[in-house]
This record gives C-alpha cells, structure tokens and sequence, in this order.
C-alpha cells in the first residue's frame, strides 16, 4: 500500500458515552468530514473497534458507502480492547486472547461493512496473561486467511517489536509521537528502519494541543466526557508547558507561511 502522509484519525468520531470519548460528536458532521478528506485526496483512515464502542467504524461505513469502490480510502482498525456491553463507562479491558481477536475482527468486518481490512493492528500489549507470541500469530493467521490485508501494532516497543518479527513480519507500528512526546524516536523509529516496518504516528498535534487553536481557556471548559479533562497534558503544569511549545511554532509558522498545525507534523 502506498499511503498518503496524512490520514485521517477517527477516534473522536466515536462519540461520548465511555471512558476515552472526546465529548458528544455530530455524526453528520463526522461524515461530512471524512468526505472532504477523501475529496482532499486523503487515502486512509485509521479506526479501532473501540472507538465509541464500535460507533467509529459504523461512521466510517456510512460515509464511505456512497463513493465508488475505486476512490475509497484505505481502512485501518485495531484490536484487543473489549469493553463490557452493559457497563460503558468501564475502561475497555487489554485482551490478547486469540478467539476474542477472531470474534472482534468480525465485528470489525461487519460494522466497517467490507470483506477485508487494510491493516488490522493489535492496539495495546495484552494485560490478559496472553503471551504476544499467541495474539501475534492470530494476526498473521488472519492475514494468511485474507480477512486482513497487512497485520501491525500499536504501542509496542522494541523488545515485543522483536519477538513478534520472529513469528512473521511486522508491517507496521503505530506509536504516540509528537513535538511534545517524542520518546519513539530513540528506539522504536530505528528499529522500524531497519525492519522496513511501516510507520503511521497518532497524535501528531497532541490531541489538538498543537493546533494553534488550543488555550487555557479552552482546556478548563473541557467537559467530564472528554478524556482530555483527566490528562495531565491538559491541566497544571503539564498543560503550560505544551502552551509554550504551541506558541514557540508560531514565528516558524509565520517565517514560512504555514500554520501552527502545519509545523507540528512537518
């Protein structure tokens, strides 16, 4: 696959109602959004199932339904977050069982409404007692299957990168990386080099804090479904220190002609 350098994160398309939601979204406006990146010749858009408990990949479904199999995005989505039906408020639990990923791919096949996923990647390390070596080879089974178009992972570092490349090779990892948080670049980015693993950051604008259009202001008014509200880089100290670092872009924006945005994922 041959992607473009920005995609479009669809996390905050799932909506509020659980424990890492970004408030109450439209989901007109979420679809109307996803059109005009696709029109923007954006090519992927990178989903997990437990974004909005499902209700991600059932926006992405809808908006990409009407444009011609030819122009469609590709569509990435994540594993190995289960959330309890009946309890949404409880954070999602770290499962690398590999017949709850079999289960949890076929939800993602039926609410993404395709026959196969372009990158099907495990979101966190299991926290179940898996060993990776199980829920990394259920990935490459379904890749081998051909539900799955290219297996990676997500918040990994070198040492699983390493144990999981001797069972099959990674294609991708996708790890936090922004002005503020950088810590990928001593290891995991190299690591990735070397093994011609691709790279797909989240968070690049630190979930808006880069944006050029982030204040103080703003962060108290975030509300109790916004995750934001509880992170430490959106209160204290935490939240000053990324404000300055907002504003240091801006005379390298204003130098070049480009927005604070812009900077924070040249």
């Amino acid at each position: 696959m041959r992607i473009t350098r920005v995609g479009f994160g669809a996390w905050a398309i799932g909506g509020g109602g659980w424990s890492f939601a970004w408030g109450n979204q439209d989901d007109a406006d979420s679809i109307a959004a996803i059109r005009h990146a696709v029109e923007r010749r954006i090519n992927w858009i990178d989903t997990a199932a437990v974004y909005g408990l499902g209700h991600s990949e059932e926006i992405v479904a809808r908006a990409l339904r009407d444009i011609p199999v030819d122009d469609r995005p590709y569509v990435f989505t994540k594993a190995g977050l289960v959330w309890d039906e009946h309890d949404r408020a409880t954070p999602p639990r770290r499962v690398g069982d590999p017949l709850s990923i079999r289960r949890e791919v076929e939800g993602s096949l039926r609410r993404l409404d395709v026959e196969r996923i372009d990158l099907y990647q495990m979101h966190w390390p299991a926290e179940d007692g898996t060993p990776l070596e199980d829920y990394w080879g259920m990935l490459l089974q379904l890749k081998a299957e051909g539900k799955v178009r290219a297996v990676g992972l997500s918040n990994h570092d070198v040492g699983q990168l390493e144990a999981a490349e001797r069972l099959g090779h990674v294609d991708t990892l996708q790890p936090p990386f922004s002005a503020i948080h950088r810590e990928v670049a001593a290891a995991e980015l190299p690591w990735c080099a070397a093994h011609r693993t691709g790279v797909i950051v989240y968070s690049p604008m630190q979930s808006g804090l880069l944006t050029g259009a982030f204040s103080a202001a703003r962060a108290a008014q975030l509300g109790a479904d916004d995750w934001r509200s509880r992170s430490p880089d959106f209160t204290g100290q935490g939240l000053r220190r990324n404000l300055a670092l907002a504003d240091a872009l801006r005379p390298i924006a204003e130098r070049h002609g480009a927005t604070v945005a812009g900077v924070a994922v040249a």
